[in-house]
């Protein structure tokens, strides 16, 4: 059987990314982080962020931010503007870091690949464990969302930790886990933007210019996500912009939402874009970050 592998120009790419990002956003994107635990004989850390409007009689929602491959805690957090949202509403924000260079969640259940899954799940598990200890986090209100690579993660979180988990976001998500090995105890509401031209996990599947991958079809990806999350009638459509549109399974024991970005690429709508030429189109007709938020407060 042919081993999954990753190109080596991606490597180049992701070196290059790093690069262009360090050089213009400086010190406030470098791979600072301010929180560390030992999980499964491992140490982790984790970049966390607490708004002043904090009140520890209160209990607290939080969200966790999962960076994509060749990413890291501190670029996510500026990309997505998550910490501003947690400024508005009074959530934390805390945003895991992955394992090896670059920077990667091990978020696959191939056979070909010893990934260690098990050992970033459990490490979210003890994140989450460690942030209640120290704050009054509202343990209905836990909810988890990542980009690429993360959201291929938070996707396999909403697996196996279905009863900590209240919902989740994708966004330009790398679904490797697979749906053979889906079996949360309780289906999880989502929310999921892909970008119609993203050449790096591809919306209509497979292996893409960088990844020698079995990436699924999108928008058979959702509609198998909406089966299993109990929707029972069809879709309904949501009009955003020319370039951006949506569907919405509403009858459903755990609702899903599908945003498709028309030309968009491998980025977060809404957010800082990354370098087109290796990246693609960043939209902004709408904001990621603010829809997920938004969706969040509907599913405690």
């Amino acid at each position: 059987m042919k081993k999954w592998v990753i190109r080596p120009i991606l490597i180049l790419l992701g070196l290059a990314v790093i690069l262009i990002i360090v050089t213009i956003g400086g010190y406030r994107l470098a791979n600072q982080t301010n929180g560390s635990l030992v999980s499964s004989g491992e140490k982790r850390t984790y970049l966390l962020y607490v708004p002043n409007s904090y009140d520890p009689a209160v209990p607290t929602a939080l969200v966790i931010s999962l960076h994509g491959f060749v990413q890291w805690p501190a670029h996510l957090m500026q990309m997505s503007g998550w910490n501003d949202l947690a400024d508005l509403y009074g959530f934390i924000v805390v945003y895991p870091s992955g394992t090896g260079f670059p920077l990667r969640w091990r978020a696959t259940s191939s056979p070909d690949i010893d990934s260690g899954l098990s050992h970033d799940v459990q490490f979210i598990q003890d994140l989450i464990d460690q942030l209640a200890s120290e704050y009054n986090l509202d343990s209905e209100r836990i909810y988890v969302n990542g980009m690429s690579n993360g959201g291929g993660m938070s996707f396999a979180l909403s697996c196996q930790l279905s009863e900590r988990v209240a919902a989740i976001g994708f966004v330009s998500g790398a679904y490797l886990y697979s749906w053979d090995d889906c079996t949360p105890s309780q289906a999880i509401p989502a929310i999921v933007f892909h970008g119609t031209e993203d050449a790096i996990v591809p919306f209509q599947g497979g292996p893409s210019r960088a990844f020698d991958l079995p990436f699924p079809n999108i928008p058979d990806w959702i509609n198998t996500l909406a089966r299993r999350n109990g929707c029972n009638q069809a879709s309904q459509e949501i009009s955003v912009s020319r370039q951006v549109s949506g569907l919405q399974y509403k009858d459903c024991e755990a609702e899903v939402v599908f945003y498709s970005i028309t030309g968009g690429g491998h980025t977060w709508p809404g957010g800082q874009p990354l370098p087109e030429f290796i990246a693609g189109h960043t939209n902004q007709d709408v904001d990621a970050t603010r829809l997920m938020w938004e969706f969040f407060q509907q599913h405690p």
